[in-house]
């Protein structure tokens, strides 16, 4: 009789307990969620949990290099609200050619520890932010070209503002928080939609509490509802790989997305709107914008514009991709790489 191993026993009651949660999420499948993505990346790489100073916090990290990128100022990809690292997984074999390419699952997300955030939207921000800089003094980094999408272009704004000594470009994809929001935007809201996100809302305060809520059916919602991130990703797998991953980020205890709405008003409008904050940004940081033709109306592409028109004299440069929408970076990635590689090729 075959001997039986006792790791192969605790791998098969976690799998029947994973099977039986009315959640059906792990720590364990989320990392063989994130290892499916990456396992199409070409680049070689290394990962591992970055301590955060005086806390018992970890972030998750993958750091991507060629050999001869080494020596170039690395980009660090800060990514959107509900994401995680997986997600530039159609951008880091281009880009890491160049320069050192580093990601990470913001404190809150994906594999990072999930702590529990201040309730003040300032004092939320700020554990984001400073955690961020831990994270870059612990990895030795001098100087960083920082992109951020959505959420994390958010941050990266906010840490930039903190800390411009750190940055060589500050590169801003789609990002979530610049506007205010309209006077009379609730009058443009259908009144159904209105009564449904008053329900949703209710349950647990934040949209994707819906995943949660639904247990066993949570990774087909995710599937049915998001088909487009799938297709966007057809170029490295067909099948449900992405979802897979965007549902075991999002199914764990919700610690950063309670931060992010407690940082958002009504409709997804910041409450401490970056256009109000932006010229307190060094004059000497360059700055980029880059927008999906058919972003979301609250992420407002004009916003690009109107800080070339508060920072005058510093370097901005705003463009924006045709038949893209909010994930600029997945819609549209060989004209998003090669536009990102083009406006840094001249930083050391």
């Amino acid at each position: 009789m075959a001997e039986v191993k006792s790791e192969e026993i605790v791998q098969a009651n976690s799998g029947l307990c994973n099977r039986f949660k009315w959640i059906p999420t792990s720590s364990s499948l989320l990392e063989a969620a994130e290892k499916r993505i990456l396992q199409f990346v070409k680049s070689r790489y290394e990962s591992r949990f970055v301590p955060i100073h005086k806390s018992n916090d970890r972030i998750w990290t993958a750091m991507f290099h060629s050999s001869y990128s080494r020596s170039r100022t690395p980009f660090v990809f800060v990514h959107g609200f509900g994401a995680g690292l997986g997600l530039w997984a159609l951008n880091i074999d281009s880009l890491s050619k160049q320069r050192p390419f580093y990601a990470f699952d913001l404190l809150g997300f994906g594999r990072s520890t999930r702590p529990k955030f201040p309730d003040n939207p300032e004092a939320a921000e700020e554990k984001f932010i400073d955690s961020i800089e831990h994270w870059r003094h612990q990895l030795k980094l001098d100087k960083m070209i920082l992109v951020g999408h959505s959420f994390g272009g958010y941050l990266a704004s906010s840490y930039a503002m903190k800390y411009p000594d750190r940055i060589q470009h500050l590169v801003l994809v789609d990002p979530w928080g610049f506007p205010e929001k309209p006077a009379n935007f609730e009058s443009r809201v259908p009144v159904w939609l209105q009564i449904i996100a008053k329900f949703v809302m209710g349950i647990s305060g934040t949209i994707l509490s819906v995943v949660r809520f639904a247990g066993p059916y949570g990774p087909d919602l995710v599937k049915r509802g998001r088909p487009d991130l799938q297709g966007k990703f057809s170029e490295l797998f067909e099948d449900d790989t992405v979802t897979n991953y965007i549902y075991h980020c999002n199914a764990q205890n919700p610690s950063g997305e309670r931060a992010f709405k407690n940082l958002m008003m009504s409709w997804g409008f910041a409450k401490n709107p970056l256009i109000h904050r932006i010229h307190k940004l060094d004059k000497d940081v360059p700055m980029t914008f880059i927008y999906g033709a058919d972003t979301y109306s609250i992420i407002d592409p004009t916003m690009g514009e109107k800080t070339q028109e508060i920072r005058q004299g510093s370097r901005v440069k705003v463009h924006l991709i045709e038949e893209a929408s909010h994930h600029v970076y997945a819609d549209q990635p060989k004209e998003f790489n090669d536009l990102l590689l083009n406006v840094c090729d001249n930083e050391p």
